[in-house]
């Protein structure tokens, strides 16, 4: 098994990094482990509680639940994925089964934060992208999907985003085997990447 880690801000282009990395292994046996279908179980919580919640900080991630997931794949042991929606802020009732497959990927802002995740992974990635060009895309996705407002995607960008990236994201740059400047839009990168990803997965 091969797995794959890959971070970056929100907005970088990691969704599409990781479509390109699975359209070059096209018949490969690949499993995507999203790290925001692994927010905490927030049941609990009132729908006000939930919305103060700062989910841009790593404590708002179950790792626990994550490692030992990951882990069980590794060990050719099948999961019950968790499933996340943004409207209600909680985990959904349904899972997604996830076997074991040769390839897993994982996907998130802090997929690089821990050194015990690291240590599972056998190719870091890091995927950087201008801040203005983030905060466009998340306008764009937020308000489509999220059910947000520009100016409330603004300001959350301001308040939360911008700051926990500096200091929680960014940082996580230096652990990176493979930095990928502008995210999907650079074919040399990416390309590189697939050739190095086929020749690691070749008998």
């Amino acid at each position: 098994m091969y797995i794959i880690g890959i971070a970056g801000g929100t907005g970088s282009g990691k969704t599409t990094v990781v479509k390109k990395i699975m359209e070059a292994l096209n018949g490969e046996s690949v499993a995507l482990v999203p790290q925001d279908s692994y927010y905490n179980d927030n049941t609990h919580l009132t729908m006000e509680e939930r919305r103060k919640i700062n989910y841009d900080h790593p404590d708002a991630f179950d790792w626990k639940l994550l490692r030992k997931q990951i882990s069980d794949l590794r060990e050719g042991r099948a999961i019950e994925q968790p499933t996340y929606d943004y409207i209600t802020s909680n985990r959904m009732p349904e899972t997604v089964h996830v076997e074991p497959c040769e390839v897993i990927i994982i996907e998130g802002i802090m997929a690089l934060y821990r050194k015990d995740m690291r240590d599972l992974m056998d190719l870091k990635i890091f995927v950087d992208t201008d801040s203005d060009i983030r905060l466009i895309r998340n306008i764009m996705r937020d308000t489509v999907e999220r059910g947000r407002t520009t100016q409330m995607v603004v300001d959350r960008y301001l308040s939360v985003l911008k700051p926990m990236h500096e200091e929680f994201v960014e940082p996580t740059k230096r652990y990176a085997d493979l930095i990928i400047p502008e995210g999907g839009c650079n074919e040399q990168a990416i390309d590189i990447m697939r050739t190095y990803i086929r020749h690691r997965l070749r008998p």
